[in-house]
C-alpha cells in the first residue's frame, strides 16, 4: 500500500459540518498540520471530499 502525507492548507471555518468532521477523521485540526496515512479506498474518499482544503504528497 502507498503512504501519503495529508496537509491541511485552508481553515475549516465556514465549511460544511460534514467536511469539518472529515478533516477531524483524517486527524487534521489546524492549518499546516500534517498526518501520514496509508492510501486505502476509505482514506482516498475522505481526501476527495475535502480536496480543496488539503494537499496530498507521496511519502
Amino acid at each position: 500500500m502507498e503512504t501519503v502525507i495529508v496537509t491541511q492548507i485552508k481553515s475549516n471555518i465556514g465549511i460544511k459540518k460534514g467536511q469539518r468532521l472529515t478533516l477531524a477523521a483524517l486527524g487534521l485540526r489546524k492549518t499546516g498540520q500534517q498526518r501520514k496515512h496509508t492510501l486505502t479506498p476509505q482514506v482516498q474518499g475522505m481526501i476527495n471530499d475535502v480536496q480543496h482544503l488539503v494537499r496530498v504528497d507521496k511519502a
